[in-house]
């Protein structure tokens, strides 16, 4: 294994020979020359090493409605970047390519000043660290927020919500917005296809909340799985009491992957009645992804005006004036 770019890791403690990781719940006791869950955070010598800083294995200049946000800075561009490894084992991820990979040697070395430039030299608004869990690769995340923030550059993180307290406090000053990626509301689903507890991703989300940063939050619905409709009235019902009625919630539509081919496609009547529930329920944005229709649009909750157009991920048009809703003056919660 070679990796020229070595950082020591933040968050762990020592313990005889072992080093006990204090990042995500999973809290691993890691044995010498061993890797914990995630399969980055590697006990070298009774010291852990975070081997994916300064490792990113995809980059991409992204709309920031891709991440999906529909609520902060809509029409901007976000520097997205990702490295390798997963405090989760989702058989429907998308990008289980790198978040499952196991790399011997990186191809790609990037400082975070080296990040922070490549951005600034895109045009990018902000910086997304995205495409695997950010959290387990919080180091690299953090020192380029640190750098990036000062310089007017916006940094929201797309996250499955595994993530302990600490490093989010210490987080705080250069985070501005978060997506919890949510996998239904079902307990068993949560450990048989991601490996994880959703109590625990529960925990996180409201770690987040606490820091007092823009939240949006997804939900992916699988076929057979997940898409109980009892199950997720409930989850409305926590987001609504634990984050508030304005918190743009997004259902995500399911497609086969090459590590879950089946089953087909969510059905979209499916994805309307989840919809219907959260409008009923008291959520003011819905939205429906991974699908091209009026469900991507932002409306006024009073009036029903049409305030943001969205096209294929993208932000066509925003009637928002001096953060009102133009028709009836009610104050619309979105970061322009």
């Amino acid at each position: 294994m070679v990796f020229k770019i070595m950082e020591l890791a933040r968050y762990w403690t020592a313990k005889e020979s072992y080093a006990k990781c204090h990042l995500c719940p999973r809290t691993c006791l890691i044995a010498k020359d061993k890797v914990g869950f995630c399969g980055v955070r590697k006990n070298i010598d009774g010291k852990l090493y975070a081997l994916s800083y300064g490792h990113p294995v995809a980059i991409n200049l992204d709309p920031i409605e891709k991440k999906p946000f529909y609520h902060f800075h809509p029409g901007t561009t976000a520097f997205s970047y990702g490295t390798f490894g997963c405090n989760f084992r989702c058989k429907f991820c998308c990008n289980w390519d790198i978040s499952q990979a196991k790399i011997e040697t990186p191809e790609s070395e990037l400082k975070p000043a080296e990040l922070v430039f490549s951005a600034i030299q895109a045009g990018a608004q902000g910086i997304a660290h995205t495409y695997n869990e950010p959290t387990i690769f919080f180091e690299y995340a953090y020192d380029i927020a640190k750098l990036s923030k000062p310089k007017g550059i916006y940094n929201v993180f797309v996250t499955n919500g595994y993530s302990m307290e600490k490093p989010l406090k210490d987080i705080k000053p250069y985070l501005d917005a978060a997506v919890i990626d949510f996998k239904g509301n079902n307990e068993k689903f949560y450990r048989e296809f991601s490996m994880a507890d959703v109590e625990e991703v529960k925990k996180g989300a409201l770690r987040y909340k606490k820091l007092g940063i823009h939240i949006e939050i997804t939900n992916l619905v699988v076929p057979g799985h997940n898409d109980n409709f009892e199950e997720l009235r409930e989850q409305i019902k926590w987001i609504y009491k634990k984050f508030g009625k304005d918190t743009p919630y997004h259902l995500l539509r399911f497609f086969p992957t090459a590590k879950m081919p089946k089953p087909q496609a969510t059905d979209i009547k499916t994805l309307e009645c989840i919809y219907n529930i959260a409008k009923e329920e008291g959520l003011n944005y819905v939205y429906i992804g991974n699908i091209d229709s009026k469900y991507n649009n932002t409306y006024c909750p009073k009036c029903n005006e049409l305030l943001i157009e969205r096209s294929f991920m993208h932000t066509t048009k925003i009637s928002i004036k001096n953060g009102k809703c133009p028709k009836c003056g009610i104050k619309i919660p979105i970061v322009i």
